[in-house]
């Protein structure tokens, strides 16, 4: 497989006009004050499925002839991919089957059957379910429509690189997530091509750092073991042809922990009121580990696709982060008036009492102490600190939870 050009990229950019929503960057005050630079954020998960992978997928399926059209279309992803391929095959007027791992979220399977594919549950991550598409293409002889390594998926994502470089030609640097390396791969190739001088830096999570793993190799690595709550970058295997890009068109790699997710979703949510995908916020989330000032720079957020119960549980990992939520525990003696007293140094350090439990069985001597534990809201972590200093101060030892 050859690479796409900067030519193959604006042919899928006619393909794609009037198919995708124009996402327009949008300024971040947040982020720039907290990265010291400029930063803009492009929205694709306002796209129709969520995410930018209908790009890459309709400009492989318009250019399909119609006689492999007619054989059925089948692709492996983890979400975002299947309703690209679900959507581009439904304009197109052919069958899809996608397979998608057991663990992908159920706002992701549900999507995919509603644009009219049929779904297959297989493996626990990409790979596998990968594996389980070639296996019912060999079979029943379906057109596969990969992912993320193929030149006109490449060619359709890089479309992004063009409209960033359109709207703000003096954009320094370009963030994108990285999963199998096919939006990293089309943005650099674009944006290289009409500034040559522009930084493009990848970044992926801890527990699903292929792409990182194989250029420290300098070959395409599998790594052991995928464990990422970024269910759309959850890739044990770059692409062959994205590796190669990657290595000689993308200037840095950057691998994140996965709590710096939590405090990048919250942020982008509370101030921009936009939801993202945990694979979503790489971009974001990388912000603080560059050392870059003064700066234009693009993030990139990829995706939205994410269910209300993952959302609950990031906004409060969210503000667990940010050092607005406290909890303790602490024993106090059997008696009345202590848990006054212990109100009163809260009530004097304007902390919120969230939530309270006072249980005598838990406390190691429950004859003569009963233990407490307290959840409050608070204003960040030089707050805490200080409450913590004035419950020392006041004689009392806590254990902090969280």
């Amino acid at each position: 497989m050859n690479a796409p050009t900067l030519k193959d990229i604006q042919s899928a950019a006619t393909t794609l006009r009037g198919i995708i929503k124009e996402t327009k960057l949008i300024h971040s005050p947040v982020f720039s004050e907290e990265s010291g630079n400029q930063v803009y954020i492009k929205p694709e998960n306002l796209q129709e499925t969520g995410a930018f992978k209908i790009r890459g997928a309709y400009n492989k399926i318009s250019k399909l002839p119609e006689s492999e059209k007619k054989k059925g279309l089948i692709a492996a992803s983890a979400g975002n991919h299947a309703q690209g391929v679900a959507l581009a095959a439904r304009m197109a007027g052919a069958k899809c089957t996608i397979v998608m791992p057991q663990v992908t979220p159920l706002i992701k399977v549900e999507a995919t059957r509603r644009l009219g594919a049929k779904v297959v549950l297989a493996g626990d991550y990409y790979d596998q379910a990968y594996e389980k598409a070639c296996e019912l293409m060999d079979e029943h002889g379906y057109i596969f429509i990969h992912p993320f390594d193929d030149p006109e998926i490449i060619a359709g994502q890089g479309t992004i690189g063009i409209e960033i470089m359109e709207e703000m030609p003096d954009t320094d640097v370009i963030i994108v997530p990285v999963g199998g390396g096919g939006l990293i791969s089309g943005i650099a190739i674009a944006a290289k091509a009409i500034n040559p001088d522009i930084q493009i830096i990848g970044v992926e999570p801890a527990g699903a750092s292929s792409m990182d793993y194989s250029l420290i190799k300098g070959q395409v690595s599998e790594i052991s073991k995928v464990l990422t709550i970024a269910d759309g970058v959850a890739t044990k295997v770059p692409g062959v042809l994205t590796f190669e890009i990657v290595r000689d068109l993308v200037d840095k790699h950057i691998v994140i922990p996965e709590e710096d997710l939590m405090e990048a979703f919250l942020l982008l949510l509370e101030r921009h009121k936009l939801v993202a995908e945990n694979s979503g916020i790489l971009s974001l989330s990388a912000l603080k580990h560059l050392d870059l000032k003064g700066k234009k720079i693009v993030s990139l957020v990829s995706g939205g696709n994410i269910d209300v119960v993952t959302i609950s549980s990031m906004i409060d990992r969210g503000l667990v982060q940010r050092g607005r939520l406290f909890c303790f525990t602490v024993d106090l003696p059997d008696k009345p008036g202590e848990l006054l007293e212990i109100v009163k140094i809260i009530t004097t350090h304007q902390a919120n009492i969230i939530k309270l439990d006072h249980n005598q069985f838990k406390a190691l001597d429950r004859l003569q102490n009963v233990q407490l534990e307290i959840t409050l809201e608070t204003n960040g972590h030089s707050h805490v600190n200080n409450l913590i200093d004035g419950l020392g101060k006041g004689g009392y030892s806590i254990k902090r939870i969280y």
